[in-house]
């Protein structure tokens, strides 16, 4: 199998011209390709559907409105055909609103077939004997900055294309093994899922590399700057190792520089750093201070 077709849905008459062809079919493929590395919240970055003979993609950060998706996904007449969907449902869900009914996962499915291999590449070598080798600079490159590549945009489109026919395929298996209810439970839960944010562990800052080494006052200050850049990475929308590393938060417990320019002579952090985040952690820090 060979990737379909593909087109980039970022015009008024492009929109209406997906609206109306993805409308006409029965089954349609659904993938996302997100960041989760560098974002406290997740970033949803590319919405693809397939049709069986074309790929759509749209850009949540382009100018294209995809809000008609909403009624197709919810519509039970139209099946949904996803692998391991849980993330692509919770967050068009979260940001869109968007409500699935009749959802196949290929994901979910295999493992009710017994199945080992339940990456998307292993899948379809076990349903439809076909090796696809995934090129993992472009699984991790950034889908976040734009323009997008054209390799980007042909990798996002290929993972949709396979969809259906693995749907075909997975189907006839789970209906001559008797699975066809349980399948059918399985797709329900996956389809009610829900995003949910993050939620600090008030003890994370124990399992730290380090933290046994610190003295009372030292992991007093770890934790006191563990749950600073949790509140900083959930107001910034940032992964939390990007404002400050594990290490570099031990090694400030450590020391507990009391002055900006005890901070910034300390070279732990950057002149970019000192500058965003150096007042709010000597205060993080003077307040751990007053009250041991």
């Amino acid at each position: 199998m060979t990737c379909l077709p593909w087109t980039l849905v970022d015009e008024p008459w492009s929109c209406e011209k997906a609206r109306e062809e993805i409308g006409c079919v029965s089954v349609i493929g659904v993938d996302t390709e997100y960041d989760s590395f560098r974002y406290f919240r997740e970033k949803l970055c590319l919405l693809q559907v397939s049709t069986g003979t074309m790929v759509y993609l749209f850009d949540p950060q382009g100018t294209g409105d995809f809000s008609f998706l909403g009624r197709l996904f919810q519509d039970p007449e139209i099946l949904k055909v996803l692998h391991a969907g849980d993330n692509d449902t919770r967050f068009l869900h979260r940001d869109y609103g968007f409500v699935f009914n009749s959802i196949f996962d290929t994901h979910r499915a295999a493992i009710l077939l017994g199945g080992t291999a339940l990456s998307l590449p292993g899948v379809l070598k076990e349903y439809l004997g076909l090796e696809v080798k995934k090129e993992k600079k472009v699984q991790r490159s950034r889908w976040d900055i734009r323009p997008l590549q054209e390799k980007q945009l042909a990798y996002a489109a290929c993972d949709a294309a396979c969809l259906i026919p693995l749907y075909e395929a997975m189907r006839m298996k789970l209906r001559q093994r008797g699975l066809e209810a349980d399948a059918l439970n399985a797709f329900r839960d996956l389809a009610a899922g829900r995003w949910r944010e993050k939620e600090l562990s008030p003890r994370g800052h124990e399992r730290i590399r380090g933290f046994e080494m610190l003295d009372k006052a030292g992991r007093e200050r770890l934790k006191a700057l563990y749950h600073w850049r949790f509140e900083w990475a959930r107001k910034t929308n940032r992964a939390r190792f990007m404002i400050m590393s594990d290490q570099d938060l031990v090694t400030l417990a450590g020391t507990g520089p009391c002055s900006l320019e005890a901070l910034a002579s300390s070279g732990l952090l950057s002149k970019h750093q000192v500058k965003e985040l150096g007042e709010d952690l000597i205060r993080v820090l003077a307040a751990v201070t007053a009250d041991l």
